[in-house]
């Protein structure tokens, strides 16, 4: 990125938290401290921020006055430009297609499991390696997959479904957008930033890289941040200031993407040799984040504070937990384990709600994710190399179909927009899932 870009992203950045601060102070010198404390916690903004006595209102009457004038002389009134990095439409993301699932409601839930709509399937890529991990960009215009080989391949969607329909007249459609080379060690996980053309990667080599996909040129990583460990996962928070990494360390490294300033939770639990962590994610307001450990443990962290807020030991026995997610309620985890089992997780207790079975996975770092609605649950069964398919809320298996890859497929990541989902193979080769219409 050049240097006007990345000052561009700096600047942006730096608004967003005086506007976070500025809405916190708003809040609670007008002694709406429960919402001024709601705010703070998602935003990561201090509670105890000085601001001037009524600065928020003070700027908003200025800006309307200055709109006001500028309407009066005809002057046409502009969006606020966030930088060309950006392109048109890039992290709006769609209303969800159902309302979200209540897990928490008392119902009677046997015999009426929903079906799992068929799917079409498409080989989209292969890297030169095994291809390890993959993610969908907030929005879901755009997924990414990372591999043994170091590269990076960024695909978009949009050319995805146009290479999939059975008339395509314009000749092959290439949907590989971008390939980016800058690691010397595997991919292990990627993330995209919530409202930049940023995508980050971790690896095995002890660094995170920061791409930009706006540019059609770039190869190489703009910025890279030196950890001590092997990264082995990462997660933007919402507000896009910070990240996490899980590394071999058992404690999550937080980091500040402005600064790089790296931080550790004061008081974190005592964790064995054995807590290298397999995944981390934040939730939806980044409020908490969940890490599952090679430890077998599902951590809960304050997303505050990043203080050890619950620990659920032996969530998958003494077998490694190797994935955990939020429900978009922030309410339950959602964690799969080399026991061959994937469960469901009340945060504010602890408690077990649901578990899912009749998948084998013991040897790679499977995944279990929610669709879209998360009215299903998706993982993996290694011995037949199939994905398995449940009812999120009967827990009843309702689909389990061959994977097309040539042996175990190693990932499975859901668009959070759409019926579509990706697998990565350690065939090389990524395949793309959609709903047949």
């Amino acid at each position: 990125m050049e240097n006007s870009s990345l000052e561009q992203v700096l600047q942006d950045a730096k608004l967003h938290r005086q506007i976070n601060s500025l809405i916190v102070a708003h809040l609670r010198d007008n002694n709406l401290y429960q919402a001024a404390s709601v705010v703070a916690s998602a935003t990561m903004t201090s509670l105890n921020d000085e601001a001037p006595p009524n600065k928020l209102l003070e700027l908003v009457a200025k800006g309307l006055a200055v709109e006001k004038d500028e309407m009066l002389r005809g002057v046409p009134s502009a969006a606020f430009d966030l930088g060309t990095s950006i392109p048109s439409g890039y992290g709006s993301i769609p209303a969800p297609r159902t309302a979200a699932v209540d897990f928490g409601a008392v119902q009677e839930t046997k015999g009426s499991s929903k079906s799992f709509p068929k799917h079409e399937t498409r080989h989209l890529s292969e890297h030169k390696n095994i291809a390890r991990c993959a993610r969908f960009s907030p929005d879901g215009k755009f997924v990414a997959t990372g591999s043994s080989d170091t590269s990076i391949k960024l695909f978009e969607i949009a050319k995805i479904k146009q290479m999939m329909l059975p008339d395509a007249r314009d000749g092959p459609v290439r949907p590989v957008i971008r390939t980016f080379y800058d690691h010397l060690q595997p991919i292990n996980d990627l993330d995209f930033h919530p409202q930049n053309t940023v995508l980050i990667s971790g690896s095995k080599d002890n660094t995170i890289k920061f791409f930009d996909f706006s540019k059609m040129t770039a190869k190489r990583a703009f910025r890279v941040i030196q950890d001590t460990h092997n990264v082995r996962s990462v997660s933007f928070h919402p507000s896009g200031d910070f990240l996490l990494a899980g590394t071999d360390h058992p404690i999550p490294h937080l980091y500040d993407i402005n600064t790089f300033q790296c931080y550790l939770s004061a008081n974190a639990p005592e964790i064995d040799v054995n807590g290298a962590i397999n995944q981390v994610r934040y939730s939806a307001t980044g409020g908490m984040y969940v890490t599952a450990s090679k430890d077998g443990t599902i951590r809960l962290w304050d997303g505050v504070t990043a203080n050890c807020v619950r620990s659920i030991a032996g969530a998958h026995g003494t077998a490694e937990a190797t994935s955990a997610n939020f429900t978009k309620d922030q309410r339950f985890v959602l964690s799969s384990g080399k026991d061959s089992t994937v469960k469901l997780w009340e945060v504010g207790t602890g408690k077990l709600v649901k578990q899912y079975l009749g998948a084998t996975h013991t040897q790679l770092r499977c995944q279990a994710v929610f669709n879209d609605t998360e009215e299903f649950v998706l993982s993996i069964d290694e011995p037949t190399n199939e994905i398995v398919v449940w009812d999120a809320l009967t827990a009843e298996k309702v689909a389990k179909w061959p994977s097309n890859h040539i042996g175990a497929f190693r990932w499975l990541e859901h668009s959070p927009t759409e019926a579509a989902y990706v697998t990565c193979g350690t065939d090389r080769s990524i395949r793309f899932w959609k709903e047949s219409l």
